[in-house]
């Protein structure tokens, strides 16, 4: 299987922890606050299982920049956070930093 997959998997359970935390209120609601915990160890599975075939460097950097880039795009549109110009740009400055190290590893 191609790690990049899993680490794509990876990103999507991660990003679904991250946005059970919001849904969670504080740990506040119960299905959303164990949610947490299960789609952040099914993440780090799926991560953990990318490494196999991705350079750490360039694997984690990877899940935290596309985690950070999807995360705020949910933020927006789920929860009616304002989408800014500068978080605009900066959103597509990460995503670009992302492209560069997925072509720098293949570069070499």
């Amino acid at each position: 299987m191609n790690h990049y997959y899993l680490l794509l998997l990876a990103i999507l359970f991660e990003v679904c922890g991250t946005t059970c935390m919001k849904l969670s209120e504080g740990f506040s609601k119960l299905i959303p606050s164990v949610l947490i915990f299960v789609f952040y160890a099914v993440s780090f599975f799926f991560f953990t299982l990318a490494l196999k075939g991705i350079d750490v460097s360039i694997a984690y950097a990877i899940w935290a920049g596309l985690g950070t880039a999807l995360i705020t795009v949910v933020g927006i549109f789920w929860f009616r956070e304002p989408a800014s110009a500068l978080k605009l740009i900066s959103l597509v400055v990460v995503i670009a930093g992302v492209i560069g190290l997925h072509l720098s590893d293949r570069a070499v």
